[in-house]
Formats: C-alpha cells, structure tokens, sequence
C-alpha cells in the first residue's frame, strides 16, 4: 500500500487497535500527520449499575468511578500513541468523542480531508474483552479508503 500523508487512527488501545497503530506509522508519510480517534461507546454513558446500587448517591459515586477509569484509560491511549508518532517525526492530533462508532468515524473522517483510515479489526471470539459494536456496512460506504488491520496472530 502507497504511503499517507493525512492518516486517521482509529484507535483504543485494545491489542487489535495497537496492530493498527504500527501499521498507521508504517504506512504515514515522513513529516504527514496522524490524527488519534478515540470512541467511547455510548453503552458507557448508561453503565450506572442501577440494578445494585439502590440510591442516588451511591450511584453518582459509581458514575464518577467508572467515567474517571475511562478516562485514565484514555489518557494512557493518547499518551503511548502520542509518543510512538511524534518519535517518528509525523505531527499528532487526537479527539476523544462518546457516540455510536461507526457515526464517529464517518463524521470525523468528512470533517478533514484524510488520505486514509486505519483501524484494527474486530476482537476474534473467544477473545477476552469487550466485543466492538462498530457497523462495518455503514463504514464501507466511506470515500477515504479504510484500512482493516487483522487481530495480531490471526
């Protein structure tokens, strides 16, 4: 594949997204920009517990908890990614944004003239963690070519 000079990293940490990282760095141009996209699935914004937590406050702390690990995990993301591009000379940007990730990608790819979109695959079954809800149908329809990097070792 031709080198980039404007990539979007769809990005969040997970392993899948990490072989996407590299190949992102591999593939941008020397002095090209890489722009970190980071979603939060909006699954989050709901996830209070209330079928445990029986009152209002107890459930705010949850809330403040559970969105203050999210957005260490984040911060992490942005901080490894930011340091692996700039060490190889390529300008950084990144956005953190909670929505549906399949409107997040297309919206910040439309906003911004990118040469390509590189995004890891979906986790394999089997696979720990949580399972991507990224609508694959609505993102082939995208004018920037997109980039799938397969699961590392698969």
């Amino acid at each position: 594949m031709n080198s980039s000079q404007n990539v979007l990293l769809a990005s969040h940490g997970t392993d899948g997204a990490q072989a996407a990282e590299l190949v992102a760095l591999e593939l941008c141009e020397q002095g090209g920009h890489v722009h970190h996209l980071i979603v939060v699935p909006t699954l989050w914004k709901g996830m209070t517990g209330d079928d445990w937590l029986n009152n209002g406050k107890t459930r705010n702390t949850f809330r403040r908890y559970l969105e203050d690990q999210l957005s260490a995990e984040c911060d992490e993301n942005i901080k490894r990614v930011k340091t692996a591009v700039e060490a190889h000379d390529l300008r950084y940007t990144s956005e953190v944004i909670v929505g549906e990730p399949d409107e997040c990608l297309e919206n910040t790819s439309t906003r911004e003239s990118f040469d390509l979109i590189v995004m890891g695959s979906p986790r394999p079954k089997g696979k720990s963690g949580l399972r991507s809800r990224m609508q694959t149908k609505k993102i082939d329809k995208l004018s920037t070519p997109i980039y799938i990097v397969p699961y590392p070792d698969e």
